[in-house]
């Protein structure tokens, strides 16, 4: 897998300071896409070890409340095994921080396990699924956290346990 940027301080994919990674690759091809250049799964740097490390130390400062996938498209069946790898190491060193991850993918393709080897195992480790294409005749910037009104923010865990999307309330 590629990535395009790492941004140790993020304040506008998820709630409170977070540390994100854009990956590299995405077939949706969303019209008017703030990150186009991303598309290319060839675009930018080879992630390894080294990235990895950076995001979990950038994780390790207290005021971090969270990780956020960005891309391209971290839920393409190109990228789902290293981003399966990181969210797990997220997981394992700091259970307290949050993962967010915004996918053109629905909810019900990726618990469905219609797109990829590994959609179903990495919703498992997310708390929230940013999910569908962003659609510019949709487009609202009063929306918290996404960029059109077809975007749902779903709370992961309530809905893999209720099995159908379960919106997150934003509750802080």
């Amino acid at each position: 897998m590629n990535y395009a940027d790492i941004r140790p301080i993020d304040v506008a994919n998820g709630p409170g300071v977070r540390t994100s990674i854009f990956v590299s690759g995405c077939t949706h091809h969303c019209k008017e896409c703030f990150n186009p250049e991303t598309w290319d799964f060839a675009y930018g740097q080879p992630f390894g070890g080294e990235q990895k490390q950076e995001i979990l130390d950038c994780l390790s400062k207290p005021y971090i409340r969270g990780l956020s996938l960005l891309g391209g498209e971290p839920f393409e069946p190109q990228n789902q095994r290293a981003v399966l790898e990181l969210v797990r190491a997220v997981r394992a060193r700091f259970p307290e921080k949050d993962i967010w991850c915004y996918s053109g993918y629905l909810f019900e393709s990726l618990r469905d396990s219609q797109v990829g080897e590994y959609s179903q195992e990495l919703l498992k480790e997310l708390d929230v699924l940013v999910d569908g294409p962003f659609v510019l005749e949709k487009k609202d910037l009063s929306l918290r956290f996404r960029g059109s009104s077809n975007q749902r923010l779903i709370d992961v865990p309530a809905s893999l346990r209720a099995g159908a999307a379960v919106l997150w309330d934003g509750a802080e």
